[in-house]
């Protein structure tokens, strides 16, 4: 399929709000009362090790590909409770595959993310306080995500080995969601072939099971090349990097006046000079782009590069560009939606204390708006949403090969916004760990139920197939490029990023 038939095949699915795809009887088997109880109740027992694990890796606070520690914080934890773990997975030295194999059945894939996003290191406290020597921080909860992701896996073993439940457990430790593209390189190896369904959950200011559409991107760095000079004595022996940058970027600038609507332009640069008199021989820039059909993304970063061009031409400098990242939209399937909301539903939303309620009206001063509080005790309703006017997920191109489902939980105060400080906070808290426990129980819930619910899991992977079309072959945005291990680390001139 090519990307224009693919991204058709995408506004599709705004369909499956209104209508039914092929039908197909299945319902998923519920679990018996003692069986919930027993998957809860492991939850909660272990809701100790989740919070010291989710503390842990905040404090560690590493960006995409080098989360040593988080990684094999987690790796251990598995280890301990029986899974079969393979480190270093698809050409990332902090990716992981753990497994727990009992006999021949189903392959339920949970998803862990452990990154950092760079320039949000802030304390566990409601007002802004920046940590000294913390250079990042996790502004999108992923330290709730992987340590929850974890606590349930070890609850679905276990009932798995009590109720000799046939079938394959496998956790994917999956780094640098945050542009790194960390799950392609994962999908690319063909580590999600023989999966059944796919489930993960993120963090967020409400709980919902709602299923959507995210927006696919490709993002990359810009590298202009000059000559340095004295820029009083000799400026016309200079060639500036920085004016090939600038004058990209108002070129992009001007661009966006003429890009199909939800397209979405950022750029940030990330090495501009150090010294006002000397001429920069060395400039780069970050650019990503964005929207919900995956062609529309080539074509305007098609357009971004010839403003590179351009801008080289104009200032009689060099240019290389390397894509560091890229991902389709989020395909959404309705048939496990429904099953995890059912589970979201019996797990129930989320209680605070009246110290982390305190907390949270603290917060909410530095916000632009004040959502009541008492939202984190409901439960949204289902729905599938079709806008894809929220970010991008690595977990997209999962959903295209596998049935995929997640949720949201309430790790963060209402009305903060994505990548803040706000959310880091949070995440350092009790309230942040109050979420992610929530998450595992109902993760858990589901894998269970999807392992004993066969045909579910084939009315999923019809839907799926119907959705994307009957010849659909899975390529990747990025291509065939390696894992882009240092595109967190400081920019050099000499064409990588060291």
């Amino acid at each position: 399929m090519t990307l224009s038939r693919l991204g058709a095949a995408l506004v599709s699915t705004a369909l499956a709000s209104t209508v039914a795809l092929s039908p197909l009887a299945a319902v998923a088997k519920p679990l018996s009362a003692p069986q919930r109880a027993m998957i809860l109740k492991a939850v909660d027992d272990d809701a100790g090790q989740i919070s010291d694990a989710a503390m842990k890796i905040w404090n560690f606070a590493e960006v995409g590909y080098q989360e040593t520690k988080s990684s094999a914080l987690l790796q251990e934890q598995l280890k301990a409770a029986g899974f079969e773990v393979k480190v270093g997975v698809a050409g990332m030295p902090t990716a992981f595959v753990a497994s727990y194999k009992n006999g021949k059945g189903p392959v339920i894939g949970i998803l862990a993310e452990y990154d950092a996003l760079p320039g949000l290191g802030q304390a566990a406290e409601p007002t802004k306080t920046p940590v000294a020597g913390r250079a990042a921080g996790h502004g999108c909860g992923h330290n709730l995500f992987g340590a929850a992701s974890v606590g349930a896996a070890v609850a679905i073993k276990d009932w798995m080995v009590k109720n000799k439940v046939q079938g394959e457990l496998r956790v994917y430790g999956s780094p640098a969601e945050e542009g790194g593209s960390g799950k392609v390189y994962l999908v690319r190896a063909g580590l999600f072939d023989d999966v059944d369904a796919a489930i993960h959950w993120h963090p967020g200011t409400e709980n919902s099971a709602a299923q959507g559409v995210s927006l696919a991107n490709i993002s990359g760095k810009f590298r202009f090349y000059g000559a340095s000079a004295h820029a009083a004595a000799n400026p016309d022996k200079g060639r500036s990097a920085l004016d090939g940058v600038e004058v990209m970027d108002v070129a992009t600038n001007y661009l966006r006046e003429h890009v199909p609507e939800k397209a979405r332009i950022h750029y940030v640069v990330t090495s501009g000079g150090g010294a006002p008199n000397v001429v920069p021989d060395f400039a780069e820039v970050y650019y990503y782009v964005r929207h919900p059909d995956p062609a529309v993304v080539k074509d305007v970063w098609s357009r971004v590069e010839k403003a590179a061009q351009g801008a080289a031409i104009a200032t009689g400098t060099t240019y290389k560009m390397e894509v560091t990242g890229g991902v389709y939209a989020l395909l959404p399937n309705d048939t496990l939606g429904k099953v995890m909301d059912a589970n979201l539903r019996k797990v129930g939303g989320i209680s605070w204390t009246p110290e982390e309620t305190a907390f949270a009206k603290t917060l909410q001063k530095s916000l632009t708006s004040a959502p009541d509080l008492a939202s984190v005790q409901k439960i949204d309703p289902y729905k599938i949403e079709m806008d894809g006017s929220g970010g991008s997920t690595d977990v997209s191109d999962i959903s295209w090969v596998t049935p995929t489902v997640g949720l949201r939980t309430a790790t963060f105060v209402p009305g903060s916004a994505g990548h803040s400080w706000q959310n880091v906070a949070a995440a350092g808290t009790t309230i942040g760990t109050k979420g992610a426990v929530n998450a595992a129980k109902t993760l858990a819930l589901t894998a269970a139920e999807l392992f004993q619910s066969p045909d579910v899991l084939k009315k999923a992977k019809a839907e799926l197939a119907e959705r994307r079309g009957p010849d659909f072959k899975y390529q990747a945005m990025l291509g065939d490029r390696p894992p882009a291990l240092d595109y967190r680390k400081a920019p050099s001139a000499g064409g990588g990023s060291e």
